[in-house]
């Protein structure tokens, strides 16, 4: 254990995890990892907790009651609210009767989704003046938005699916039409969402309007998006001005797409890193990955998620920037392969936020 003039030097860093959204139980995940890999000799974690109802606390239990979805009936919980007093950089503390502000050094946002990744929780660190980890709220926004990552994408001159989307008032016919002239199977997915939720593979007419129904329970706007060929790659990028990728990882599906099921239980699909792909089409991929990354406007680090076609064209899928943290997930098994450990990546990535 440090001494105490040790533990004083270090760097607090808040980790949010839970959140108001339908991936409050991948960000436990996610969270407990990280909290569980920072250097402790440089790094003192500050858990912020936020519940599915949207109560925030300071948590400052056993790390494994996260993981098992127990922290909230800790008695180390305090209510707690980040404080937009851009002097204070802190965190409000409500102690009975008593506030105190416990100070920040950077803030690290490890929540999925829905009020996580979208640049809602982003735009609260950085109007509270506190360094924020990873990717800023116009990126998070855009990268959470499949519709308009896409229109972006496409400006950068790099391929997209052909694609359609789509508010709750909508005409069904020209919807139908558009399904028609693409073809079937298609993919019908929320605009704004992760962990594959709402997504559907549409084999046909019939089961088209079913597929909307469910992708617009966890959206207000829908896409229908033409089905690409070949196989889904990733590239781990991290960085600001200068940027590095991990190694390129490959999604061996049996059938189907990578759902939410298989992207947290691998039961008929595998990932393989690095890809298999050769020397040039993997460098064409990290190099479009990049190209992404910089097009959306990304800082800090961001999964971007591709298809490589039969005839290796590369066709846009969709940024990630808070991806799968736990030391199995594609993000670090990709900078693994690369020769960047977990410790590695969170304090790289918590060093461009205070360079920033």
């Amino acid at each position: 254990m440090p001494g105490k003039d040790e533990s004083m030097n270090r760097l607090k860093i808040a980790v949010f995890f839970g959140g108001c959204s339908s991936e409050y139980s991948v960000s436990l995940e996610s969270s407990y990892s990280v909290i569980c890999n920072l250097d402790r000799e440089k790094y003192e974690p500050v858990p912020v907790g936020i519940t599915e109802q949207g109560k925030w606390f300071y948590f400052g239990g056993d790390v494994e009651k996260i993981k098992q979805d127990e922290w909230q009936q800790d008695e180390s919980c305090i209510p707690a609210v980040l404080s937009p007093n851009r002097e204070e950089q802190g965190l409000l503390l409500f102690k009975g009767d008593k506030v105190e502000c416990l100070t920040i050094d950077a803030a690290f946002p490890v929540m999925h989704g829905r009020n996580g990744e979208d640049g809602t929780i982003q735009g609260l660190i950085q109007m509270a003046g506190i360094p924020l980890v990873g990717c800023n709220v116009l990126a998070s926004a855009l990268c959470m938005d499949k519709d308009r990552a896409h229109k972006l994408a496409e400006l950068a001159g790099i391929r997209v699916p052909r694609a359609m989307a789509f508010g709750k008032v909508y005409d069904l016919h020209e919807v139908l039409d558009f399904a028609e002239d693409t073809g079937y199977p298609l993919f019908v997915k929320p605009v704004k969402a992760g962990s594959s939720y709402g997504i559907t593979r549409v084999p046909d007419r019939a089961n088209l309007m079913e597929a909307i129904r469910l992708a617009f329970r966890y959206d207000n706007e829908v896409i229908v998006e033409e089905a690409i060929p070949g196989f889904e790659v990733g590239c781990a990028v991290l960085g600001n001005d200068e940027l590095i990728t991990g190694e390129v990882d490959e999604i061996e599906l049996a059938g189907g797409f990578f759902d939410f099921t298989e992207k947290y239980t691998l039961k008929t699909s595998a990932i393989h890193v690095p890809a298999r792909v050769d020397r040039e089409t993997s460098d064409r991929l990290k190099k479009t990955a990049k190209d992404l990354y910089q097009a959306m406007g990304c800082t800090g680090f961001a999964r971007v998620d591709m298809f490589l076609t039969p005839d290796k064209e590369i066709v846009f899928n969709e940024i990630n920037t808070i991806p799968g943290f736990t030391e199995h997930s594609r993000y670090p098994g990709m900078m693994k392969a690369a020769g960047i450990t977990f410790p590695e990546i969170l304090d790289r990535v918590i060093n461009l936020a205070l360079k920033q």
